[in-house]
């Protein structure tokens, strides 16, 4: 115990006593009278009155301080209980003053403007501000109780994301959220001391002999002796992230995370691609044909969908595929230089990847990656919509089909043609137009998840004045 607390103890102590002795001089300054109260404050009924302004202000800062011992449970029971009391008596009083005899009800009746006979509606009318006031004071201590609930999922949130920069976590409450308060503190510090570790391994791997396969001796050759190379290159980046694994620890989480890209890596590497980069929650992989890229991706899917069967969490994986020119050159490492890709058009892959989590799809890849596969290669996809650049280009998205079991897979080529349209309609504004053919779908198959937000959006978009 604070020796401030502890002398805070003692005066409030002193003051009962003193008040014990002194509150007979106080009620006897207030004199209850026919047409209310009339006051005849002496010396030692001032100086009770202070005694007992000090006692009550020294008895709540107390009261405050044990409140902060105890769990959020029992804080709020402790806070509320007496409240509760004191609004339950006062509402019981004024509901029988105007009946009670004596000369104390009598004042009380006449200050109030409470009677029997005249004005009887005076006592419901206390009682309501009486109630209003309780539920005010009640709101009150809820939030304060409660308010480092919101700081907590704030802390959390940015934790399970990485976001967080702050070296020390400030949560504040009572006894239980400083212990919360340090738990995130040691979580946060180990996922900096692991994030560090990290980069000093240089997680991400730039494959030297993989990129010669890719661009052949010369290309290589050239790219080592410092010139940047240009060369046509499919994407693939597989999105591993969760959302239901908060109450894993940091290491369990990167566990968990690296078992499922253990599966995809091999994958990657038979379908002659190479992983250029790691992520925390995911992979960057490439490939020099299309038709090898999406034909891993199919796998990578199946393959997660298969593992997530014998797990207690599981991941839903997005895979975002596009086909693009990609610049090739030499990257600093710290100590050593390899060679890597240096294009920034890998902000188009980022893109495909939001627009994936948003509409609630599995599979994108970009028109070019379309084009870039052979004519004989048959698989069933659907187009989505545009991806609009800075440069005002704009570049179709296409969701393939074949991730999906083949009762859903069935269900979703035969409302193609009414899903299309509507994304068609969608992209010129025409909304109404758009809503029907989405609605059409979701009766037909309520599940599709792209269909259910391009229905919201239209609707959105509708209530908006022209």
């Amino acid at each position: 115990m604070k020796t401030s607390t502890k002398i805070l103890i003692v005066l409030t102590i002193a003051l009962l006593v003193a008040n014990i002795f002194l509150t007979p001089y106080l009620l006897r300054a207030i004199v209850p009278t026919e047409t209310g109260f009339q006051f005849a404050f002496g010396p030692l009924a001032w100086v009770a009155l202070v005694f007992q302004i000090l006692f009550n202000l020294f008895f709540i800062i107390l009261f405050f301080k044990f409140l902060r011992t105890q769990k959020l449970r029992n804080a709020i029971f402790f806070s509320v209980f007496p409240l509760t009391l004191l609004y339950a008596s006062l509402l019981v009083y004024l509901t029988d003053v105007k009946n009670l005899d004596g000369v104390t009800a009598e004042s009380v009746r006449a200050s109030l403007n409470i009677s029997a006979t005249a004005n009887s509606y005076n006592n419901y009318l206390w009682a309501g501000l009486l109630t209003i006031v309780y539920l005010l004071l009640f709101f009150f201590i809820l939030y304060v109780s409660c308010r480092p609930l919101n700081k907590v999922e704030k802390v959390t949130n940015k934790l399970s994301d990485g976001r967080l920069k702050d070296d020390n976590v400030k949560i504040g409450g009572g006894k239980q959220f400083r212990e919360i308060e340090n738990s995130l503190n040691k979580i946060n510090f180990n996922y900096k001391e692991k994030d560090n570790k990290l980069k000093k391994a240089n997680v991400s791997t730039k494959n030297s002999q993989d990129i010669e396969r890719l661009l052949g001796k010369n290309l290589f050759d050239d790219v080592r002796n410092g010139h940047t190379v240009n060369k046509k290159a499919t994407l693939l980046y597989c999105n591993l992230k969760y959302k239901d694994l908060k109450t894993l620890t940091l290491e369990e989480n990167f566990n968990y995370i690296n078992s499922y890209i253990k599966i995809v890596s091999p994958l990657v590497k038979r379908y002659n691609g190479f992983v250029d980069t790691f992520f925390g929650d995911g992979i960057l992989a490439v490939f020099e044909k299309s038709r090898d890229c999406i034909e891993c991706a199919h796998t990578i899917i199946r393959a997660v969908e298969v593992k997530n069967k014998n797990q207690k969490h599981t991941i839903e994986p997005k895979v975002s595929i596009a086909t693009i020119d990609l610049s090739f050159g030499v990257v600093e490492q710290e100590d050593k230089k390899v060679v890597g890709i240096i294009s920034d058009k890998l902000t188009v892959l980022s893109k495909i990847d939001e627009i994936n989590s948003y509409i609630n799809t599995k599979m994108l890849f970009s028109k070019d990656t379309l084009n870039d596969l052979p004519q004989k290669f048959e698989f069933d996809y659907r187009y989505t919509g545009n991806l609009s650049l800075e440069n005002d280009d704009n570049i179709a998205l296409y969701e393939s089909l074949e991730v999906y079991r083949k009762s859903i897979r069935d269900k979703l080529k035969k409302l193609r043609k009414a899903f299309e349209s509507g994304v068609r309609a969608y992209n010129v504004k025409d909304y109404e137009f758009a809503k029907e053919n989405f609605e059409t779908v979701l009766r037909s198959y309520p599940d599709d998840k792209a269909s259910y937000v391009y229905f919201n959006k239209c609707v959105e978009k509708m209530k908006k004045p022209a």
